[in-house]
């Protein structure tokens, strides 16, 4: 999945602002790394390797998938109920349904599997990335503070550990969000906000961290 990220960024005429939710964040964060992107936001973020922080929200959130270790080689669902806990705990229950009913479908296991098993295994694996890179672009975490699968605290944790004093990593919190940030009314504030720092710190590494 990296590899044929970086075939389409890397095609590109510039190097563009690169944006994830979820999962994709921790493919935004190893895309960073490898060189690709003007900037980066990691919305929700999904943790990069050695972040070791795990909220009780999310022990609950990600139970269906790693209860059974033959989930790593499956395609997993969610019932609405476990749905609406892990991306829409702040909607109302119509909201939530409505969503599930237009988004949800079985996802792959194995990127939840590998993301726990790569703290515990020698060597760098899939989402792996150099803290201490001084060349990475600018990298913008953005949190719900009611996100019950990736919580605020997964994200300050992610962020403290990028170490190097030449590029900028920022965080900001928005109060009342879920994880499903993208769908939640008020959405177009966190739009406007996340363009706005994109634009201004495309391709200007900062000399001071998070």
């Amino acid at each position: 999945m990296v590899s044929h990220l970086e075939s389409v960024v890397g095609a590109l005429d510039e190097p563009p602002i690169i944006i994830g939710h979820s999962a994709g964040v921790a493919f935004t964060q190893v895309l960073l790394d490898h060189g690709f992107g003007a900037a980066g936001v990691a919305i929700n973020s999904a943790a990069s390797e050695s972040v070791l922080v795990t909220p009780p929200s999310q022990i609950k959130s990600t139970f269906p998938v790693l209860k059974n270790p033959a989930n790593r080689h499956k395609a997993v669902g969610l019932t609405p109920e476990q749905w609406k806990y892990r991306f829409a705990n702040t909607f109302t229950e119509e909201e939530s349904l409505e969503l599930y009913q237009r988004y949800h479908i079985p996802a792959s296991g194995r990127i939840l599997w590998n993301s726990v098993l790569a703290n515990f295994q020698p060597g760098p694996q899939d989402i792996h990335v150099d803290y201490h890179n001084d060349n990475r672009a600018p990298l913008l975490f953005v949190s719900g503070s009611k996100d019950h699968l990736m919580p605020p605290s997964v994200q300050r944790s992610n962020a403290k550990h990028y170490k190097s004093s030449k590029t900028f990593t920022e965080i900001k919190e928005y109060e009342g969000m879920a994880h499903l940030l993208p769908a939640q009314k008020g959405w177009e504030e966190v739009a406007d906000h996340v363009l706005a720092w994109a634009v201004e710190h495309a391709g200007r590494p900062a000399t001071t961290g998070a």
